[in-house]
């Protein structure tokens, strides 16, 4: 959402004793803005920022960093590895020092790991730390060197309290070895940003053997998701993301990877797993034994791929992730899968909430199976289908109990969303023009349709490209 300075300066002047604010996928605020939180709010333990959009400001010298109350904070937790601008360091370096219960940090790529040494030597207590760039500062002077690895790895072994680690944007893999000291206690372990090789992961992931959550680089391929499997047998949550959309290099991550999770893993909750090849064998495999599996997101980088051996649709291996994984709530489909797979879903997905299909199914009764079967489902997104009206108002009974249905590049079309506008007068339907990719595109065809529960109604300032029905 739009939060502008003046409705930080609202919240800080309403709420003096304001202890956490956490502003996610938020946009529109200033350095300014923060700094009236920083200043007002004396009692604030927590100030997250997470995946916002933050403005330059008219004076580029707001340094918000340093409107902390002085001489000491109450700040447990500060993360801002979103801000694109640098901050002051030495305001930085000054509120770390400042602020004993700090136990979480995660800065921003600006932070170099000269700078991330001198900010950790004073703030030995941290559980959680992002690290910033991961890469020493460039311009060295006559006499200067970057820190070796050995003096970064010193640095680290002092962390005796780190189980979350994190960040590594842009990292130089040549520094990775300096977090061999705090792995043998981190629960958790992004590494997420880092073009990193199975070679590479391999001696740092032999260390992690008390991880419950890991994110990864499909770069590290089935033989880094291998070494994982061998090591992680307490893992609860895996996220295996693509370092660039449409670089082969993660094309490398496949069946052989999931089945080897599956194996060792098998404690496994969570799973997000972008892939460049599948087989239903794999997924049954998982499904037997990853019984606990909450979320299940496979994403085929190539649409309408296959199984990778038998060349038949990914219906089998869906079908056993909801008929074995009985406290599945997220699930999100690609690959070749039919009417078939939709069928198996509203059978077997009794605990579903929330479900991502995206170029799957044949015919409309995908939806219809859907609508019927899962009975708690809350969102549904679906994108790219041969999903037309008849499959939307297949869902005129259940939309009343969900919290949203967004269709993109389908085929319904505005004369089928004005009825369901109708049917639904407590619902919010918005039809959003742009370009959907269909070949068969009418006029009457509706681009994106977004049909929501809101209790302050339709919203009144919708942009020009959006019809509130």
């Amino acid at each position: 959402m739009t939060v502008l300075d003046n409705d930080l300066r609202l919240i800080a002047q309403s709420f003096p004793q304001l202890k956490e604010l956490s502003l996610m996928n938020c946009n529109k605020f200033t350095a300014t803005g923060l700094a009236i939180i920083a200043e007002q709010c004396k009692h604030l333990h927590v100030l997250d920022l997470i995946n916002d959009q933050i403005e330059d400001t008219a004076d580029e010298q707001v340094d918000w960093i340093s409107m902390f109350p002085q001489p000491n904070t109450l700040l447990e937790s500060l993360v801002f590895s979103c801000v694109d601008k640098p901050c002051n360091f030495e305001s930085l370096e000054a509120l770390v020092a400042r602020s004993p219960g700090l136990c979480r940090l995660r800065v921003n790529h600006h932070v170099t790991v000269e700078q991330l040494r001198r900010l950790i030597a004073i703030a030995p207590n941290l559980t959680h730390l992002g690290t910033g760039v991961f890469r020493s500062k460039t311009g060295y002077q006559t006499g200067e060197a970057p820190p070796t690895v050995f003096e970064l790895a010193t640095s680290f072994a002092a962390c005796k309290s780190l189980i979350s680690l994190s960040g590594f944007q842009d990292a130089n893999p040549e520094y990775l070895p300096a977090i061999y000291p705090v792995c043998a206690n981190l629960t958790s372990l992004n590494l997420g940003s880092v073009n990193i090789t199975e070679q590479q992961l391999t001696p740092i992931i032999r260390r992690c053997r008390n991880l419950r959550t890991f994110c990864v680089c499909g770069t590290v391929g089935d033989d880094g998701l291998c070494a994982v499997a061998e090591t992680c047998s307490d893992l609860r949550q895996l996220k295996v993301y693509p370092l660039f959309t449409g670089s082969d290099s993660d094309l490398s991550v496949s069946d052989v990877g999931l089945e080897a999770i599956s194996k060792g893993c098998q404690k496994l909750e969570t799973l997000i797993y972008y892939c460049g090849s599948m087989t239903n064998e794999a997924m049954i495999i998982m499904s037997n034994n990853c019984p606990h599996l909450r979320v299940f997101r496979l994403c085929i980088l190539r649409t309408h791929l296959p199984d990778r051996i038998t060349g038949e649709p990914m219906d089998e291996g869906f079908g056993a992730i909801v008929m074995n994984c009985k406290k599945l709530s997220r699930l999100s489909t690609s690959g070749l899968v039919t009417d078939k797979a939709f069928a198996y879903i509203g059978q077997y997905g009794k605990s579903i909430k929330t479900l991502s299909v995206a170029f799957s199914g044949n015919t409309d009764m995908s939806l219809r199976y859907v609508f019927e079967g899962c009975t708690q489902l809350q969102k549904l997104e679906v994108q790219e289908c041969p999903f037309g009206d008849e499959g939307l108002l297949s869902g005129l009974s259940h939309f009343c109990n969900m919290r949203f249905l967004w269709m993109s590049s389908c085929r319904v079309t505005m004369t089928g969303c004005k009825y369901v506008a109708q049917q639904m007068p407590n619902l919010v339907a918005e039809v959003i023009s742009g370009h959907s990719g269909n070949e068969d595109v009418t006029a009457d065809t509706v681009d994106h349709l977004y049909l929501y529960r809101s209790l302050a109604g339709p919203r009144d300032d919708a942009p020009s490209f959006v019809k509130i029905l």
